[in-house]
């Protein structure tokens, strides 16, 4: 756990700890029977729980009687009531982690607080009690969603935001039916006794399946969407084989590229889709050398300005033959542009700084790094950071420098990795000699004969 998750869940037990202490120094319990049979029905509630996409966590509807608290009872009351609840909805395995345990309950301390002070500020404005309702359940529902969010991104290494949104915040209207709920609990409580509450089990045990439903359905699209991720995924492996077949130097050079400019892109804050794009890009890059005669690809020495030319057609080719695979992130835009130059003397567009895709910034200065510290037919590798001072120089000029900066600080060790993670690849099976099948009967030149060759 990094030290800001440390202090972050220090800070959160400080402060609901104070909520606490504060709430049972000062205990009143208008009315015991009462207190109980919400207490009790609290807890059933905790029971119905759901597991929470995309983290370790859970959701229970116990949220309704703790609003149904923050209008009923007493500020001592509802802190108890909702830090109880949530003591029976955190698993047993977590409970025995006396942290975790802690955490959650002065989280949903600070949560009812909250709630309630905003509750019973604004209840002095009786005419405005519906938006009253509505705004302490919202802000029970942020204290309380975004305290656990928090913990999980700096715990799990999420973004924050992201996590909030994806995984709490499809919940907010449920806060805000389960408001209204509570209300008309409390409405009906006061008129007929505190027993009508258990008439609420009904409406909160179908919160319960709705919960169950809608995340069903998410865990189905997440799966669909897994799915066709692996598709694009072993459509990216299928195409690199065939850049392999084509170019023997692309083996080592499309897995090294690939570790190089994922980290960097890491380093440089893109988001996820541009990372994915980045990642299908790097092992790419190269297909459309498929058009560039083999004799030009394998040539031991430098090229002519006609072979250059044919040459400088494969990011354009490349970019092409990828625009019909329909990926859900911008590869193409990448594969085109990884020629371009910082100055603007690149090719095929004579894009220049910012026009470049920030991938294909990128891609670019790791293509050319380890292009240097690999062997050609043409040339021995120089030595990493040798290499490295080459690209170096060529900031500002060739390359992002911001880019080069980066990637500066941290070459060696993402060439440890590149090294690591390059013996777990297989290579296409190209030297295989089949011995079966007979020769056609046209196309297929045979030697000559002896009457043939001594005929003058």
């Amino acid at each position: 756990m990094s030290l800001l998750a440390r202090v972050y869940i220090a800070l959160v037990v400080v402060v609901g700890a104070v909520c606490f202490a504060a709430a049972m120094a000062s205990w009143t319990a208008f009315d015991v029977g009462r207190y109980v049979g919400y207490l009790a029905i609290a807890l059933l509630a905790s029971k119905l729980k759901v597991q929470l996409p995309g983290i370790t966590g859970t959701m229970s509807v116990n949220y309704v009687f703790v609003l149904l608290a923050i209008f009923d009872l007493s500020y001592p009351e509802t802190i108890l009531l909702a830090c109880l609840a949530t003591i029976v909805q955190t698993p047993w395995r977590c409970l025995a982690n006396a942290i975790h345990a802690t955490f959650n309950c002065t989280s949903q301390a600070i949560a009812a607080t909250g709630g309630y002070l905003v509750y019973h500020l604004g209840e002095r404005f009786g005419h405005l009690l519906p938006l009253t309702i509505a705004a302490s359940a919202s802000v029970y529902f942020v204290l309380n969603s975004i305290s656990i969010a928090g913990v999980v991104s700096l715990t799990e290494h999420k973004k924050l935001f992201r996590t909030w949104k994806e995984c709490y915040f499809w919940s907010f209207p449920y806060y805000l039916m389960g408001a209204g709920v509570a209300a008309v609990v409390s409405l009906a409580n006061r008129r007929f006794g505190w027993q009508t509450s258990v008439l609420a089990l009904p409406v909160i045990y179908f919160f319960y399946r709705s919960y169950r439903l809608y995340l069903g359905k998410l865990e189905s699209e997440k799966i669909h969407a897994e799915q066709m991720a692996s598709l694009h995924l072993r459509t990216i492996e299928a195409l690199a084989l065939a850049i392999e077949a084509k170019d023997n130097n692309t083996h080592g050079h499309i897995n090294r590229v690939q570790t190089y400019a994922v980290k960097l892109g890491q380093e440089m804050h893109l988001s996820e889709t541009e990372l994915q794009a980045l990642r299908a890009a790097s092992i790419l890059h190269d297909i459309g050398k498929l058009a560039v005669p083999e004799h030009i690809i394998s040539k031991p020495g430098k090229l002519t300005p006609e072979e250059f030319e044919k040459m400088k057609i494969h990011p354009v080719v490349g970019a092409e033959i990828l625009s019909r695979v329909e990926f859900p992130y911008p590869v193409v835009p990448i594969v085109r542009a990884h020629h371009e130059k910082w100055d603007g003397s690149g090719y095929p567009d004579g894009l220049k700084t910012e026009a470049i895709p920030m991938g294909a910034r990128i891609l670019a200065a790791v293509d050319c790094l380890d292009a240097l510290a690999s062997d050609r037919q043409y040339r021995r590798a120089l030595p990493l950071d040798e290499a490295m001072a080459v690209v170096a120089g060529e900031g500002r000029k060739s390359y992002d420098p911001e880019v080069v900066r980066v990637l500066q600080q941290h070459y060696r060790e993402w060439e440890q990795s590149a090294v690591a993670h390059g013996s777990e690849r297989t290579r296409l099976l190209k030297d295989v000699k089949v011995s079966r099948g007979q020769a056609p009967a046209a196309g297929l030149q045979q030697a000559a004969s002896r009457a043939d060759a001594e005929q003058p």
